[in-house]
């Protein structure tokens, strides 16, 4: 009996082995860093981002999730609210008697918590916010009295045109489909004369959020064509310039 076709059987074993041995080898160099890919793709678009790319559903899906707890992860400095937030927008409202104002995307209430601190305050504010978790949170924190709560989107806007003296945007311009559409959305409801007030992302991460946001120097020019004058913009946060525009008329 000859050993050939054993010996031959034997060797046919050690090379299905040995590339099975490369093969898995191979696999994990591929599988790693596809894997750091993926890992790498949601941290940008969920946290950078905040899911500004996955829809805008997507989006209030995060906040839903995050309302109980929000406060406590912006830390809001109370006094930096009043002489940033609180303090201007009751100046405007000075010369406005019993004025109507709109915070679209209020969030927890952050604008309407703040002014009505202050003493004085004859203007009536409407929150419009589409997480409804977040919107319960706001109704807790803002006086009902003074404080509507309207739960819907800000492209459509469900109000009628020229309908407030204020209209307020914070943080929220470049999680919106088309932040263009949103602010063309906002001037519609602001009556001639009146007053926007509205957020820009800008830092290192903005580069970031594909299409939704403008650079420094483009920014007034934006508002500009679109209706606004005496525009003013401010370094507010790390994250976000404050942009203060009077929509002509």
């Amino acid at each position: 009996m000859g050993y050939g076709p054993v010996v031959a059987r034997i060797d046919l074993y050690a090379i299905v082995a040995k590339l099975q041995r490369r093969s898995m080898v191979l696999s994990t160099w591929v599988f790693i860093p596809l894997l750091l890919f993926v890992v790498g793709i949601a941290y940008w678009e969920i946290w950078v981002c905040e899911g500004a790319h996955l829809g805008r559903r997507f989006v209030i899906w995060l906040y839903d999730i995050a309302a109980f707890r929000y406060e406590r992860i912006k830390q809001f400095d109370p006094m930096w609210e009043q002489q940033f937030l609180a303090e201007p927008v009751a100046e405007v409202l000075g010369t406005l008697p019993n004025a109507w104002v709109l915070d679209v995307g209020a969030g927890t209430g952050r604008l309407a918590h703040c002014l009505f601190q202050r003493p004085n305050i004859q203007a009536s504010v409407i929150c419009l916010e589409p997480s409804k978790s977040m919107l319960k949170s706001g109704q807790i924190r803002t006086p009902s009295e003074s404080t509507r709560w309207v739960r819907g989107w800000a492209v459509p806007l469900p109000f009628p045109d020229e309908r407030f003296d204020i209209v307020a945007s914070l943080e929220i311009l470049e999680f919106t489909p088309q932040p263009k559409q949103t602010i063309e959305e906002l001037a519609r409801v602001l009556r001639p004369g009146g007053w926007l007030l509205v957020t820009n992302r800008v830092g290192k991460e903005a580069r970031w959020i594909f299409g939704k946001t403008f650079s420094r120097e483009r920014f007034p020019g934006i508002l500009e064509d679109m209706g606004f004058e005496n525009v003013e913009v401010f370094r507010w946060q790390v994250t976000y310039d404050l942009a203060w525009a009077q929509k002509k008329g």
